[in-house]
């Protein structure tokens, strides 16, 4: 079985980052097609080594006969466009944050809740999470498994990559210009990036919390388990890619350190890279371009009942967004048994 892909947003970070990972990962591809706004029409994006594709006008496109359609072009062109391209009858896995808490739309991590899936149908609509949401996920995932864990603590340095191709150049434009004396104002940002850390991710809300932390604390109770406590603190950091957070856990019952080194180190898309001596742990330097929620720093907290505190990292154009996107469509392929629209017809 082979499939007609579209990837949306085609010309953005994540989307060629989409493209990359489906021919790396050899997805069963029978055709691939690269859409994006009328103003990108007729750029040519990469599909792997070899193949260019020429990008098509989202506006023009009819989804009747595409299988899956893979979306990241920003929640106001989701809105429109993935109700039709899911009417037309093709599968939406959708990056943005327009459909992530809709009550009958899956928002799935495959290592964490791929069950989600098998309604699929029932709105050809899925819902990939916030970036910083999938890797804190994945790490709790195999603990909550074997210790339900009551709540959560994470202070988040998420790289400017998770703002787009604009956060990346200001970090880069503003860096440049400090070393010249040409100091840049900030465009993307609410204050200079540039050796600096911002606490303000998107935009407040009415309690004091910023949507990206609102995100963390409903998306994480969506996927894993409505029971759980969440508390976060978004902060945005001068990285280009890669996002980091301290994690800090009450599990119901104790928890030793060997018993959570056990549960990650076996643990689907978890890797343990835990030495306790000088740089015997991953920063977002080392997870660029990796597949891997990496997990370090694990040590107990003696202030709370049952604690235990962790640093965990993630390339968040892949893990984060492209790849657990892929991975989705290959969950539905080889669980869920989505069958070409050639062999339906």
């Amino acid at each position: 079985m082979s499939y007609k892909i579209a990837v949306v947003g085609a010309t953005g970070n994540v989307g060629r980052e989409i493209l990359e990972i489906l021919s790396q990962r050899n997805f069963p591809v029978r055709e691939v097609v690269a859409l994006a706004s009328r103003n990108s029409a007729g750029k040519e994006v990469s599909f792997g080594e070899e193949k260019i594709l020429t990008v098509q006008a989202l506006d023009d496109y009819d989804f009747k006969g595409t299988d899956i359609a893979l979306f990241s072009p920003g929640s106001a062109v989701s809105k429109i466009y993935a109700p039709k391209a899911a009417a037309a009858g093709c599968v939406v896995i959708d990056n943005t944050s327009h459909f992530r808490m809709e009550k009958d739309i899956p928002l799935v991590v495959p290592e964490v809740n791929a069950a989600a899936l098998k309604d699929f149908r029932k709105t050809n609509i899925i819902a990939n999470p916030n970036c910083s949401t999938i890797q804190m996920v994945v790490a709790l995932k195999p603990l909550h498994a074997i210790n339900p864990i009551k709540r959560v603590v994470v202070s988040t340095y998420q790289s400017v990559s998770g703002a787009g191709k604009e956060g990346m150049d200001e970090l880069y434009e503003q860096t440049k210009g400090l070393f010249v004396h040409d100091s840049k104002e900030p465009k993307k940002f609410q204050k200079r990036i540039a050796f600096n850390v911002i606490p303000q991710i998107d935009v407040y809300m009415d309690d004091g919390k910023t949507k990206e932390e609102w995100k963390m604390v409903e998306e994480t109770k969506k996927i894993l388990d409505e029971n759980i406590k969440v508390s976060a603190t978004c902060v945005r950091v001068p990285v280009f890619v890669g996002h980091s957070e301290s994690v800090n856990i009450e599990f119901t019952n104790p928890m030793s350190i060997e018993q959570v080194y056990d549960a990650l180190e076996n643990a689907e898309g978890v890797m343990v890279v835990d030495r306790r001596e000088a740089g015997g742990y991953t920063t977002p330097v080392e997870c660029v371009g990796e597949d891997a929620t990496f997990v370090s720093r694990v040590r107990v907290d003696e202030t709370i009942p049952n604690g235990i505190n962790m640093w965990v990292v993630s390339d968040n154009l892949r893990k984060g967004a492209a790849l657990n996107a892929v991975q989705i469509a290959e969950t539905l392929v080889q669980q869920f048994g989505l069958k070409p629209a050639l062999e339906t017809a």
